[in-house]
């Protein structure tokens, strides 16, 4: 289990060079390393600022109040069509980060003024999603699945709607709930 960023970086071999690199540039921004969620992340006044991240296509840098940005480059992205606050950057190459540094420097404290004005998110409020009939039916038929599915947290139930709600077949949102009925009675969402 890693318990600290440099464990982090030491074990990432893919992307290694990209994420070193841009672990010094927020450092250079005198942010605070910790490690939160297994992965590297970066505060200030106690809060989460950015996030260095792997992932097997890419690695990258997520702004945890992105979406405050100007962005006058436009590269900041949403990581999901649901995302509110977050924006990442994205990278598949060393070269792309040497040329981008100084605009992520500049976005980095962009962000530390705005964490020092105190100014906070706007988000909509997130609507429970719709249960879908299938899914439905199987909490009527099962109190203990129900039990389970309303005790997880609010997001983690959201996103398990959103999966089933995705497809638009009903053989398809079956399949789904079927294969995920196990983890809801665990207790676990479905990123977990």
């Amino acid at each position: 289990m890693i318990t600290t960023a440099e464990q982090y970086y030491k074990q990432r071999k893919k992307w290694q060079a990209e994420l070193l690199l841009l672990r010094s540039i927020v450092l250079d921004c005198h942010l605070t390393e910790e490690l939160k969620w297994q992965v590297p992340v970066y505060t200030y006044l106690d809060k989460n600022i950015v996030i260095v991240y792997a992932l097997k296509e890419s690695c990258g840098i997520s702004f945890l109040k992105g979406g405050l940005l100007k962005d006058e480059h436009g590269i900041l992205k949403k990581p999901g069509e649901n995302t509110q606050a977050v924006r990442l950057i994205r990278f598949n190459n060393i070269d792309d980060i040497h040329t981008l540094k100084s605009v992520i420097t500049d976005y980095i404290f962009e962000a530390l003024e705005m964490e020092e004005s105190g100014v906070k998110v706007d988000t909509l409020p997130k609507a429970e999603a719709a249960i879908p009939v299938e899914f439905q039916k199987r909490l009527d038929e099962n109190p203990d699945l129900a039990d389970a599915f309303f005790a997880l947290t609010p997001g983690r139930r959201r996103a398990y709607l959103l999966y089933f709600c995705g497809a638009k077949q009903a053989i398809t949102r079956e399949t789904r709930i079927e294969k995920y009925i196990p983890l809801i009675l665990a207790g676990r969402g479905i990123n977990d």
